[in-house]
C-alpha cells in the first residue's frame, strides 16, 4: 500500500450535479443540484434516509453512473465526460469498491477473490501474488488465504472484500454499508480497518452509512435528504 499522503487539495470534486431517472412517463430526482468536494487523504461519511440519494451520489463519484448534469472530477479527469470504455479502464485503476454483501465469488478461495481486479492489468502471475499476499496480510487474513467463502465469517468475508478493494492500490475507496449486514463487534472490526487504512495508509474512503457508529468513526460526516446537502460534521 501507499504511504500516507494528506493534502488541502480536493481529490473528489461534484459541482452542481443533478441525477433524473426515468421510470416509464415518470422522472425521479434523485440529486438536485448538489456540490461536494472531499480532499485527498480524507475519511467521509455519507449519511440519509433511505432514498436521500447516498449510494446514488456513490456510484456517480465510483464512475458507475453519470449524472445528468453537473460534473465529476476525481484527481485530474473529469470522468463523466469519459467514454464507457475509458471510464472502465479509470475504475479499474483508480476505485476500488466495498459492498454491504461482499459480492464475492463462492467457486473461488480468498486469494483468488482478492486476485479478480489484478486480472485487467498487465501484472505477472509472479506480480499478482504478491499484490494479493500485501493486501490479505493488510487486512490480517494471510492465514486464510486457501479458505472459501463459506468457510468464512462474515466479517472475515467483509475483510476479502477490502482486501480485493485494495489490492490495486486504488486512489479512491468506496464503501457502500459495509458493516450493515454484520453484527456489532464484526462491523467495529471492520471499521477499525478502515480507520487503519485511512490513518496508516492514507487512503481517501467515502463511506455511506445509515448507522450513527459507524459514521462516528470518519473524520466529517455529510447529511443528504430528498438529493441535497445538509448539515455536515467533522470530528
Amino acid at each position: 500500500m501507499s504511504d500516507k499522503t494528506t493534502s488541502n487539495a480536493p481529490l473528489v470534486r461534484v459541482d452542481n450535479v443533478e441525477k433524473v431517472f426515468h421510470r416509464g412517463a415518470e422522472d425521479i430526482h434523485v440529486l438536485a443540484n448538489l456540490s461536494l468536494q472531499v480532499a485527498t487523504g480524507e475519511f467521509l461519511a455519507l449519511m440519509g434516509p433511505s432514498g436521500s440519494g447516498k449510494s446514488t451520489l456513490l456510484n456517480l463519484i465510483g464512475g458507475l453512473d453519470r449524472p445528468t448534469k453537473g460534473s465529476v472530477h476525481v484527481g485530474q479527469d473529469r470522468i463523466d465526460e469519459l467514454s464507457d470504455q475509458q471510464l472502465a479502464h479509470w475504475r479499474a485503476r483508480h476505485v476500488g469498491f466495498v459492498f454491504q454483501l461482499y459480492n464475492l465469488m463462492p467457486v473461488l478461495n480468498a486469494e483468488r477473490n482478492v486476485e479478480l481486479p489484478l486480472l485487467l492489468t498487465h501484472l505477472s502471475k509472479t506480480e499478482r501474488k504478491k499484490h494479493v499476499e500485501v493486501a490479505l496480510a493488510v487486512v490480517g487474513l494471510s492465514h486464510r488465504a486457501k479458505h472459501y467463502p463459506r468457510t468464512l465469517s462474515g466479517g472475515e468475508q467483509q475483510r476479502v472484500g477490502i482486501a480485493r478493494a485494495i489490492v490495486t492500490d486504488p486512489t479512491l475507496l468506496l464503501c457502500d454499508e459495509p458493516t450493515g449486514d454484520l453484527d456489532r463487534k464484526a462491523g467495529d472490526e471492520i471499521l477499525n480497518l478502515l480507520q487503519a487504512l485511512n490513518h496508516e495508509h492514507g487512503k481517501t474512503i467515502i463511506m455511506v452509512t445509515h448507522d450513527p457508529h459507524a459514521s462516528a468513526r470518519a473524520a466529517r460526516t455529510v447529511h443528504l435528504d430528498k438529493g441535497q446537502l445538509g448539515t455536515e460534521a467533522e470530528k
